[in-house]
């Protein structure tokens, strides 16, 4: 077994890990679609990316995260024709990330236990990498939300409220009665 990896072990963490891929894929997509199309060229220095390009990294690389634990290949190929406004974006990053989810959803254990080389500074057991995808995309769409208020944009409810999109609490059944 691959570091000590058991099959149960890396069946559980991939429920685990997808299912909290899927939570921080909701808000990813209220992230880039707070981004205006009119000020998509903005980047807060010169040497950082424009919107445009973060919210493309960040929908890109998750689905390429994806495809390549599923492949148990990294490719992180780009498809040719790549959205231009943040709506297409969201649309595209939905479709894709749901199709691969369920592709790695449908690995066996063995599979998931196979390691895979990442460009020569990883070759972990495939499972793991759900864990620096879902580090990376976090990073990465934390760094777009520092972009969307100096855009004139407003910032979306991430962990809790946000001055834009105050918390609220579920109305349970008691309380709406």
């Amino acid at each position: 077994m691959s570091q000590g990896l058991t099959p149960e072990f890396v069946l559980g963490y991939r429920a685990m890990m997808l299912d909290g891929i899927a939570r921080e894929a909701e808000i990813t997509k209220k992230v880039i679609g707070a981004v205006p199309d009119a000020k998509a060229e903005h980047r807060p220095d010169p040497h950082a990316r424009t919107a445009k390009e973060l919210m493309w990294h960040l929908a890109n690389s998750d689905v390429q995260f994806l495809d390549g634990i599923a492949d148990l290949k990294f490719n992180m190929e780009t498809p040719e024709h790549k959205p231009q406004t943040a709506a297409e974006v969201v649309a595209w990053y939905d479709k894709n990330m749901q199709r691969g989810v369920a592709r790695v959803a449908a690995m066996s254990a063995e599979q998931l236990l196979t390691p895979v080389e990442f460009f020569g500074v990883f070759n972990l057991p495939a499972v793991l990498y759900l864990g620096f995808l879902n580090n990376h995309s976090i990073h990465h769409r934390g760094e777009l939300a520092t972009y969307l208020r100096p855009m004139g944009s407003k910032v979306p409810s991430i962990y809790g409220g946000s001055y834009d999109e105050p918390f609220q609490p579920p109305v349970s059944e008691e309380t709406a009665a």
